[in-house]
């Protein structure tokens, strides 16, 4: 049998390997890799049976949990594309992603799947709904029952040819309007963001080489991170892909105490966090004592940066402890791990075909900024969308075909790269341009500062000037004159924030990312 890089593929050739070794913990359930392609095959079957034919769209609207992932793999299985779905989403959101991304099918927790029902008239493509049980006892009219489903589907027997071209589709939030469905090919998504089978070293050259993952010895990632997100779905595919056992954190509310209890009790060697909201209550409970961590090697972060000051406060109790903070995107893959330093938001050691690119697509000179640029492995381009598409691939003179999705970067001397944020929310005051957010993690590094927002505002004198939301840690207190005396050192004059909103807790979108709107209307 001919083996592709379809993601149902590469799990099948790990469970014929390793059969018996443990792939995917979530609360009270597990599954050898034997258990999770047998239910992933179920999946399949039922979805073909209900009619989800080669190429369609299957929509997955869950919390962290075995059958997210199940669901997911069961889609490849037949050829269909899953589509993640944001937990979060309010109705508008929901409809807008269903309807765009053309989907026949959902997979999803009843009490999600009410709020789907409301807006069902409104997607007539929407043929086929699937009820994971979560406790609650909404009604889903013409809905399955996933377990129910599974155990009258037949895991035997063959299923369609598969293909390294079959379609990865990944929905993603941008800072203005609605999210957008960047659309991979299943190579190039494994090779982009997956890790190619190898996530520290070099990658597999065939699909069969994914085989010997089974025979290394077992690691445990906890995957903290929600995986319907880019970040937390990257890691554990990476993880299943390298023949490590998943642990994913399935409580609604990042708990630092029930996170470093679970490294103890899976033996987690990697630590898969979101940057510093939640690095740093591990760091606070670290210092409070009684984790066994013996097991860590490693901690990750994915979706958004680990500041240099929760770095440092993790070294203070695992001083001998890695950091895997790789800079990605949706459109870009995985790009490379930071590698430190204090300029910008992050310093990063970019993989080959990644560089930076000025406006004629030519790489810049040390010390120039242009975009941050990936080629090769990269994305169709956006389902649906041939307009973004055209403003955010381009193909060069020579032919090479590049991804550009918007974050502006400097090339430094030794080659590493600089970013500095996104130019669509660049604050121009007084003719230089300050990226909002090199300005966030400089306020961010501040010891009594919980997250912050930075914007620009209208002023007479400079056209804009920097303005920030910023909210404290519980009991601590921040003015403006401390943080201009604490960022003096890492930022510019002109990028130092000229105005100061104190809030109990900033606004984020329901994708995680700093509400800019939102932010301008606390700061009017």
């Amino acid at each position: 049998m001919v083996r592709t890089y379809n993601l149902a593929d590469l799990l099948e050739i790990l469970a014929e390997a390793g059969p018996d070794r443990p792939a995917l913990v979530a609360g009270t359930e597990r599954r050898t890799y034997a258990q999770l392609d047998e239910r992933a095959s179920r999946v399949g079957r039922h979805l073909a049976a209900a009619g989800v034919r080669p190429g369609e769209h299957v929509a997955i609207l869950s919390y962290n949990r075995v059958e997210w992932i199940e669901a997911m793999l069961g889609a490849f299985k037949i050829r269909a594309v899953p589509i993640p779905v944001n937990y979060r989403y309010v109705a508008a959101e929901l409809r807008h992603v269903l309807a765009d991304s053309d989907s026949v099918a959902i997979i999803g927790e009843r009490s999600l799947l009410a709020k789907v029902a409301e807006i069902r008239g409104d997607l007539p493509l929407l043929r086929h709904l699937v009820v994971l049980e979560d406790g609650a006892s909404d009604d889903v009219p013409g809905a399955v029952e996933y377990e129910k489903a599974l155990a009258a589907a037949d895991p035997s027997g063959g299923f369609p040819a598969r293909s390294s071209d079959d379609r990865y589709i990944m929905y993603t939030g941008g800072t203005t309007g609605y999210p957008k469905g960047v659309e991979w090919r299943c190579e190039d998504i494994f090779f982009g963001a997956l890790g190619g089978g190898n996530v520290l070293g070099d990658p597999v050259g065939s699909p069969e080489e994914l085989a010997a993952n089974a025979e290394q010895p077992p690691m445990a990632v906890l995957d903290c991170a929600p995986v319907m997100h880019g970040a937390g779905q990257w890691v554990a595919f990476m993880g299943l892909f390298s023949g490590a056992k998943v642990v994913l954190y399935t409580d609604r509310a990042f708990d630092a105490d029930k996170a470093l209890r679970l490294v103890a009790e899976e033996r987690a060697n990697v630590l898969m966090l979101v940057g510093d909201v939640m690095a740093r209550p591990v760091a606070k409970a670290l210092a409070a004592g009684g984790y066994d961590t013996s097991s860590l090697i490693a901690v990750a972060s994915g979706g958004a940066p680990l500041t240099e000051g929760a770095k440092q406060a993790l070294l203070e109790h695992l001083p001998n402890l890695m950091f895997l903070d790789n800079y990605g995107a949706s459109e870009t893959g995985a790009c490379g791990p930071s590698v430190g330093g204090g300029e910008g938001t992050a310093r990063f050691a970019m993989k080959p075909g990644i560089t930076v690119l000025d406006d004629d697509l030519k790489p810049v000179a040390p010390g120039e900024v242009g975009r941050l640029a990936r080629s090769g492995h990269i994305p169709i381009g956006y389902y649906n969308d041939p307009e973004k598409t055209a403003s955010t691939f381009f193909t060069d003179a020579d032919g090479t075909r590049w991804s550009i999705p918007g974050d502006y970067a400097s090339l430094a001397e030794d080659g590493t790269i600089v970013l500095l944020g996104r130019g669509s929310l660049v604050i121009n005051t007084g003719g230089e341009k300050v990226y909002p957010e090199e300005v966030e993690v400089a306020l961010k590094d501040h010891p009594d500062v919980d997250d912050a927002v930075v914007v620009g505002l209208p002023d007479e004198r400079f056209g804009e000037r920097v303005a920030a939301v910023v909210a404290p840690r519980p009991g601590a207190a921040v003015t403006l004159e401390e943080l201009h005396e604490h960022c003096r050192g890492r930022l510019a004059g002109y990028k130092l924030p000229r105005q100061l909103k104190v809030v109990d807790e900033v606004r984020r979108t329901a994708v995680g990312k700093s509400d800019y709107k939102w932010a301008r209307s606390v700061l009017s």
